[in-house]
Protein backbone atom coordinates (compact mmCIF):
# COMPACT_ATOMS: atom_id res chain seq x y z
CA UNK A 1 0.00 0.00 0.00
CA UNK A 2 2.82 2.54 0.97
CA UNK A 3 4.62 1.34 -2.39
CA UNK A 4 1.69 2.34 -4.66
CA UNK A 5 1.00 5.64 -2.58
CA UNK A 6 4.55 6.46 -3.08
CA UNK A 7 4.60 5.57 -6.78
CA UNK A 8 1.24 7.54 -7.62
CA UNK A 9 3.22 10.30 -5.56
CA UNK A 10 6.17 10.12 -7.67
CA UNK A 11 4.20 10.52 -11.32
CA UNK A 12 2.32 13.33 -9.60
CA UNK A 13 5.50 15.35 -9.87
CA UNK A 14 5.17 15.44 -13.67
CA UNK A 15 2.04 16.73 -13.71
CA UNK A 16 2.53 19.47 -10.94
CA UNK A 17 5.63 20.75 -13.04
CA UNK A 18 3.56 21.15 -16.20
CA UNK A 19 0.34 22.45 -13.88
CA UNK A 20 3.03 25.21 -13.56
CA UNK A 21 3.45 25.60 -17.41
CA UNK A 22 -0.44 25.44 -18.13
CA UNK A 23 -1.20 28.10 -15.74
CA UNK A 24 1.60 30.77 -16.68
CA UNK A 25 0.17 30.21 -20.17
CA UNK A 26 -3.77 30.52 -19.02
CA UNK A 27 -2.82 33.66 -17.02
CA UNK A 28 -0.16 34.99 -19.93
CA UNK A 29 -3.46 34.74 -22.59
CA UNK A 30 -6.69 36.03 -20.40
CA UNK A 31 -4.14 38.79 -18.39
CA UNK A 32 -1.96 39.56 -21.24
CA UNK A 33 -2.88 38.92 -24.41
CA UNK A 34 -0.08 36.35 -24.62
CA UNK A 35 2.44 39.10 -24.01
CA UNK A 36 3.57 37.92 -20.56
CA UNK A 37 6.53 35.49 -22.03
CA UNK A 38 9.24 34.57 -19.50
CA UNK A 39 12.23 33.36 -21.75
CA UNK A 40 16.02 32.91 -21.42
CA UNK A 41 17.55 36.06 -23.55
CA UNK A 42 20.71 37.03 -24.32
CA UNK A 43 21.99 39.88 -21.65
CA UNK A 44 18.28 39.28 -19.78
CA UNK A 45 18.47 37.99 -15.93
CA UNK A 46 19.79 34.70 -15.05
CA UNK A 47 16.28 34.13 -13.85
CA UNK A 48 15.37 33.27 -17.37
CA UNK A 49 17.09 30.12 -17.25
CA UNK A 50 14.68 28.89 -14.45
CA UNK A 51 11.37 30.36 -16.09
CA UNK A 52 12.05 29.33 -19.23
CA UNK A 53 10.69 26.28 -19.43
CA UNK A 54 7.39 26.85 -17.98
CA UNK A 55 7.20 30.10 -21.28
CA UNK A 56 5.58 29.06 -23.90
CA UNK A 57 4.41 30.85 -27.57
CA UNK A 58 0.71 30.13 -27.31
CA UNK A 59 -1.62 27.23 -26.73
CA UNK A 60 -0.04 25.22 -29.83
CA UNK A 61 4.05 25.24 -28.14
CA UNK A 62 2.84 24.53 -24.93
CA UNK A 63 0.32 21.57 -26.09
CA UNK A 64 2.90 20.67 -28.39
CA UNK A 65 5.82 20.21 -25.41
CA UNK A 66 2.91 18.45 -22.45
CA UNK A 67 2.11 15.16 -25.18
CA UNK A 68 6.49 14.85 -24.88
CA UNK A 69 6.94 15.92 -21.61
CA UNK A 70 4.15 13.77 -19.79
CA UNK A 71 5.47 10.40 -21.55
CA UNK A 72 8.82 10.82 -21.08
CA UNK A 73 8.88 12.06 -17.27
CA UNK A 74 6.95 9.51 -16.67
CA UNK A 75 9.17 6.57 -18.01
CA UNK A 76 12.23 8.79 -16.15
CA UNK A 77 10.20 9.12 -12.51
CA UNK A 78 9.11 5.46 -12.88
CA UNK A 79 12.95 4.52 -12.51
CA UNK A 80 13.72 7.02 -9.98
CA UNK A 81 12.94 10.94 -8.67
CA UNK A 82 16.69 11.56 -7.76
CA UNK A 83 17.16 10.71 -11.61
CA UNK A 84 14.07 12.92 -13.02
CA UNK A 85 15.78 15.94 -10.54
CA UNK A 86 19.46 15.21 -12.08
CA UNK A 87 17.64 16.00 -15.56
CA UNK A 88 16.08 19.40 -14.50
CA UNK A 89 19.48 20.30 -12.84
CA UNK A 90 21.49 19.05 -16.28
CA UNK A 91 19.19 21.31 -18.43
CA UNK A 92 19.16 24.09 -16.59
CA UNK A 93 23.16 24.24 -15.89
CA UNK A 94 23.48 23.48 -19.73
CA UNK A 95 21.50 26.66 -20.64
CA UNK A 96 23.99 28.65 -19.21
CA UNK A 97 26.21 28.84 -21.75
CA UNK A 98 23.02 29.46 -24.41
CA UNK A 99 21.97 32.44 -22.44
CA UNK A 100 24.99 33.78 -22.13
CA UNK A 101 26.22 33.20 -25.86
CA UNK A 102 23.40 32.46 -28.16
CA UNK A 103 21.87 35.67 -29.79
CA UNK A 104 18.19 34.35 -29.83
CA UNK A 105 15.96 34.05 -26.99
CA UNK A 106 14.14 31.13 -26.45
CA UNK A 107 11.53 29.26 -24.19
CA UNK A 108 9.36 26.50 -23.64
CA UNK A 109 9.41 22.64 -22.31
CA UNK A 110 11.19 21.50 -25.46
CA UNK A 111 14.89 21.98 -23.48
CA UNK A 112 13.28 19.46 -20.85
CA UNK A 113 11.70 17.19 -23.57
CA UNK A 114 15.05 16.54 -25.26
CA UNK A 115 17.25 16.31 -21.75
CA UNK A 116 14.51 13.63 -20.84
CA UNK A 117 14.79 11.97 -23.93
CA UNK A 118 18.86 11.84 -23.67
CA UNK A 119 18.94 10.57 -20.34
CA UNK A 120 16.85 7.55 -21.55
CA UNK A 121 18.93 7.08 -24.62
CA UNK A 122 21.84 7.17 -22.57
CA UNK A 123 21.02 4.95 -19.29
CA UNK A 124 20.67 2.25 -20.61
CA UNK A 125 23.66 1.83 -22.32
CA UNK A 126 25.63 3.09 -19.19
CA UNK A 127 23.83 0.89 -16.79
CA UNK A 128 23.49 -2.21 -18.64
CA UNK A 129 20.44 -3.48 -16.59
CA UNK A 130 16.91 -4.92 -17.72
CA UNK A 131 14.97 -2.26 -16.79
CA UNK A 132 17.31 0.87 -17.75
CA UNK A 133 17.71 -0.99 -21.28
CA UNK A 134 14.16 -1.26 -22.00
CA UNK A 135 13.62 2.23 -21.11
CA UNK A 136 16.25 3.31 -23.17
CA UNK A 137 14.80 1.38 -25.86
CA UNK A 138 11.58 2.27 -26.29
CA UNK A 139 12.85 5.96 -25.62
CA UNK A 140 14.79 5.38 -28.99
CA UNK A 141 11.68 3.31 -30.74
CA UNK A 142 8.58 6.07 -29.61
CA UNK A 143 10.37 9.32 -29.51
CA UNK A 144 13.87 8.70 -31.98
CA UNK A 145 11.71 10.23 -34.45
CA UNK A 146 12.12 13.83 -33.09
CA UNK A 147 16.00 13.67 -32.83
CA UNK A 148 16.94 14.92 -36.15
CA UNK A 149 15.58 18.51 -34.70
CA UNK A 150 19.01 18.41 -32.74
CA UNK A 151 20.36 20.39 -36.00
CA UNK A 152 19.60 23.07 -37.23
CA UNK A 153 18.65 22.10 -40.86
CA UNK A 154 16.19 20.03 -39.55
CA UNK A 155 14.56 22.56 -37.49
CA UNK A 156 11.95 25.01 -38.62
CA UNK A 157 12.62 28.61 -38.58
CA UNK A 158 11.98 30.48 -35.12
CA UNK A 159 12.24 27.50 -33.11
CA UNK A 160 15.51 27.25 -30.92
CA UNK A 161 17.49 24.21 -31.99
CA UNK A 162 20.02 25.18 -29.59
CA UNK A 163 17.46 24.86 -26.93
CA UNK A 164 16.76 21.67 -27.58
CA UNK A 165 20.51 20.40 -27.87
CA UNK A 166 21.50 21.67 -24.68
CA UNK A 167 18.26 19.92 -23.11
CA UNK A 168 19.85 16.81 -24.64
CA UNK A 169 23.50 17.16 -23.79
CA UNK A 170 21.61 18.26 -20.41
CA UNK A 171 19.91 15.08 -20.25
CA UNK A 172 23.19 13.11 -21.14
CA UNK A 173 25.03 15.21 -18.60
CA UNK A 174 22.98 13.50 -15.93
CA UNK A 175 22.93 10.24 -17.01
CA UNK A 176 26.53 10.18 -16.27
CA UNK A 177 26.10 11.68 -13.31
CA UNK A 178 23.75 9.24 -12.01
CA UNK A 179 24.15 6.04 -13.52
CA UNK A 180 24.94 2.99 -10.96
CA UNK A 181 27.16 0.68 -12.03
CA UNK A 182 26.25 -3.08 -12.68
CA UNK A 183 26.08 -5.19 -9.66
Amino acid sequence: MVLKSELKATLLIPVVVLGIAWLQEGIDQLLFRGQWNLPMVPGGSALGILTAPFSHGGWGHLLANSTLFLPLSWMVCFKSKRDYLAIWLGVFITAIPVWLWWPNGSHGLSGVVYGLLGYLLLIGWLERRPFSLVLSLSALLLYGGVLPSLLPVFTPAGVSWIGHASGFAGGLLAAAAVSRSRP
